[in-house]
């Protein structure tokens, strides 16, 4: 099992639920949009929020952006040790660096010594363009690379007393993320924050996620999780959501089966599953939801669903438990399902 690290109000590791992360696309210096849009990931889910830290404005924003939401903010930096200080002092809750590249032994040193002080994690990893150059003529680039240059950088915060640590070693190539991963869960019980890096679009970056993150959580490698995708970051949320629930490790958000169809269907049963799909996540709330095809197999087939839909030629049934409770038309049918619902979710 992984040590415990706190992060603001939040601690992972040592057996807590997953955390699911996501980062903002623009300045924390944007102070009242950075609160707005940590309050509104917070409520459909997220349980972290990293920002860029691009200048002393970004470093010292975190103290106002804290006066407005709950949520713990990360400090990301590259390159210049002192915005990592100035955003230690500006009230980030974690910072994440690689200490190889925020600039002289010194600056390091002051960094360590920063946020042993505040007592404040650190973030610290490697991904398959940070590769140490030793490492890389050594072993090739892999997961023995990948992992030996990730705990390069743990050793050196060690160094100067630091423990209080989280390692990533991200790669967008999902089977060597998997593998890199593996190896250093076997060599370090620091949490380890687990995604899939530059995984693409959403189509394609939710797939390469999930077959990672995935992968790696059914083995319990991971504590804290980012769907890292070319989206909007509620959609990061939505989808790393998603991913937990269907491993059974978030159990307080709603859970949809949808019939994939067949020729027995006679009503479009694909749109409506979308539709309640998109209903079901403002949600965070434990209810399973089925929106079933046809009423031959529908109520049987879900009959452990707290809610569901199967439609027929002259219209649609509502059931709970495999019990049909009414029958209304097609065009009373999105009125009086979601009306259902939220009675469910009372």
């Amino acid at each position: 099992m992984s040590k415990k690290v706190k992060i603001g109000n939040l601690t992972i590791g040592g057996g807590n639920p997953i955390a699911i992360q996501s980062m903002a696309t623009f300045q924390i210096k944007k102070v009242e949009r950075a609160i707005a849009e940590c309050n509104k990931l917070n409520q459909i889910g997220c349980d972290i929020m990293r920002f860029s830290v691009t200048d002393i404005e970004d470093a010292r924003s975190f103290g106002l952006v804290k006066k407005g939401t709950d949520m713990p903010l990360v400090a990301d930096i590259h390159f210049d040790y002192k915005l990592a200080l100035e955003s230690i002092k500006g009230g980030a809750d974690k910072i994440r660096i690689n200490p190889g590249n925020i600039g002289s032994e010194q600056g390091v040193k002051q960094v360590a010594l920063a946020v042993k002080s505040a007592a404040i994690p650190v973030r610290i990893g490697s991904n398959t363009g940070s590769i140490e150059k030793d490492f890389l003529e050594k072993y090739g680039k892999n997961e023995i690379s990948l992992g030996e240059s990730a705990l390069k950088q743990v050793a050196i915060m060690e160094k100067y007393g630091v423990d209080n640590l989280v390692i990533s070693v991200k790669a967008s190539d999902v089977p060597l993320a998997i593998k890199a991963y593996e190896y250093v869960a076997k060599k370090t019980d620091y949490p380890l924050h687990v995604g899939v890096t530059e995984a693409g679009t959403e189509y394609s970056g939710v797939i390469k996620n999930a077959i990672g993150i995935g992968a790696l959580l059914v083995k319990g490698i991971g504590d804290t999780i980012r769907v890292s995708l070319s989206a909007d970051p509620e959609r990061e949320v939505i989808a790393a959501k998603s991913i937990l629930s269907a491993l059974n490790l978030k159990n307080d958000c709603p859970k949809l089966i949808a019939c994939p169809t067949c020729g027995r269907c006679e009503w479009d049963c694909m749109s409506f599953a979308k539709k309640t799909e998109e209903y079901l996540q403002r949600f965070s709330k434990p209810i399973k939801v089925a929106v079933m095809g046809c009423v031959v197999n529908g109520p049987g087939e879900a009959k452990d669903a707290d809610l569901g839909v199967a439609g027929g030629k002259s219209g649609v049934v509502i059931f709970s438990k495999g019990q049909i409770l009414k029958t209304v038309s097609y065009d009373q049918l999105e009125q009086t399902f979601f009306a259902e619902v939220d009675k469910c979710l009372r």
